[in-house]
């Protein structure tokens, strides 16, 4: 499911977590995957932030909308949606620094508090707006792992089907890993949010499944930390 929200065909602009974050519409929109991604990032303590695959920059502006003082960083190998993101950013009045670089080739020492990544965990024929397709998941997520600085965080959105590739890769260097997965229309999971702590010696956490029309992340704008607090006091 692609659930795209606050926006119709003929509208310029439309609104994610309840009309905090405004996007142009453009070749590429986010869906409520790029919320979801977004809620499930902690905020204590995290001032730099790594979007990997960046795209339009959904993720990045909702991270912002729950952490205003993050700085963030945005990879992605096209230069139109890094255009697109900038625009957005614009449009948001946040700035961003935007690299046109593959995280699989990138060159750097750099480290950040939080990587965040929506990876191309899809197969088939590119888009045309030349996002990555067919990439290799545990090299991609090896890689964000590795841009991770000691005790911060990597935090991860994919489909069921990919779950075990990230999972391993993401153990041989994190901790305390949280997984939550997302259900759609059916009785098996849609989507799951990982994350792991680098360099954290704690065990793993199976959260429960929240619907991904979860409508106090998706309309409220809520994190999950908050969602799932209010949940358990019922």
């Amino acid at each position: 499911m692609n659930y795209y929200i606050g926006m119709s065909e003929k509208q310029e602009i439309f609104t994610l977590m309840g009309g905090r974050v405004r996007m142009r519409r453009g070749t590429y929109n986010p869906t409520s995957d790029a919320v979801w991604l977004a809620a499930f990032a902690p905020t204590k303590n995290i001032h730099s932030v790594l979007d990997v695959g960046i795209g339009s920059g959904g993720v990045s502006l909702c991270i912002l909308a729950n952490n205003p003082s993050a700085t963030i960083t945005g990879l992605d190998t096209s230069e139109q949606m890094l255009a697109s993101a900038a625009d957005n950013a614009k449009l948001n009045n946040h700035q961003l620094e935007l690299i046109q670089a593959d995280i699989s080739t990138w060159r750097t020492n750099r480290t950040f508090d939080l990587v965040v990544s929506n990876p191309p965990y899809f197969r088939g024929t590119p888009a045309k707006h030349n996002a990555h397709h067919n990439a290799n998941l545990p090299q991609w997520v090896k890689r964000c792992v590795a841009r991770t600085k000691p005790n911060g965080y990597c935090c991860i959105i994919t489909d069921a089907l990919t779950v075990a590739d990230i999972i391993s890769v993401m153990s041989a260097s994190c901790g305390d890993i949280n997984i939550l997965p997302l259900f759609g229309g059916q009785d098996t999971a849609e989507r799951v949010l990982i994350r792991g702590r680098v360099g954290a010696k704690t065990g793993t956490t199976l959260h429960r499944g929240l619907p991904m029309n979860f409508e106090p992340i998706l309309r409220d704008g809520l994190t999950i930390a908050q969602a799932l607090s209010k949940v358990s006091k019922k």
